[in-house]
């Protein structure tokens, strides 16, 4: 049997929106209490790559497929891809047998609409089913704060190379 620290890491991409305030879009998600036993965390929209996507256009689609969000302008991209592994004791399912944990490129997306346009009930116009349960704008100091403990590392240092990002437009 191969042991999970010898399986790579899937690849994807995730998107920091910041509003016109400077403040960062988190979602609730839903159903994690269940893995991990702790109230469900927040996070950024993020997801995996496809074959033969590109990061900024998987960026863009988990963004539209987690908010419903298209009134978007890019205005940076994280230097780094930045890597976690999953514990052990709640990775499940095909995650368990494929990957070690995700290495992600992180972009920075200002959000140009109004917060009517997020919906995360029906995202994706309501073709994809909802992963988080409520959201809000975040001051992105307090972003790393509100993750889970294993995906903390990473949200600091995005957050880091991404905060002069982060503010009024």
């Amino acid at each position: 049997m191969t042991s999970r620290t010898d399986l790579p890491y899937r690849r994807c991409a995730g998107a920091m929106l910041i509003n016109r305030a400077g403040l960062v879009f988190v979602g609730h998600r839903k159903h994690v209490a269940d893995m991990t036993g702790t109230p469900a965390p927040w996070q950024m929209p993020q997801g995996g790559i496809d074959d033969g996507e590109s990061p900024l256009d998987a960026a863009r689609r988990e963004l539209w497929e987690e908010t419903s969000v298209r009134s978007i302008e890019l205005i940076g991209e994280a230097p780094d891809w930045y890597r976690y592994d999953v514990p052990d004791d709640i990775a499940a399912g095909r995650f368990r047998k494929k990957w070690r944990g995700q290495t992600q490129k992180w972009f920075a997306f200002r959000f140009l609409g109004d917060d009517a346009e997020i919906d995360v009930d029906h995202p994706g116009g309501g073709a994809h089913p909802a992963e988080f349960s409520h959201w809000a704008w975040k001051p992105l100091a307090e972003v790393p704060s509100l993750i889970v403990p294993f995906k903390r590392p990473v949200y600091e240092e995005v957050c880091a190379a991404l905060a002069h990002l982060a503010v009024p437009a």
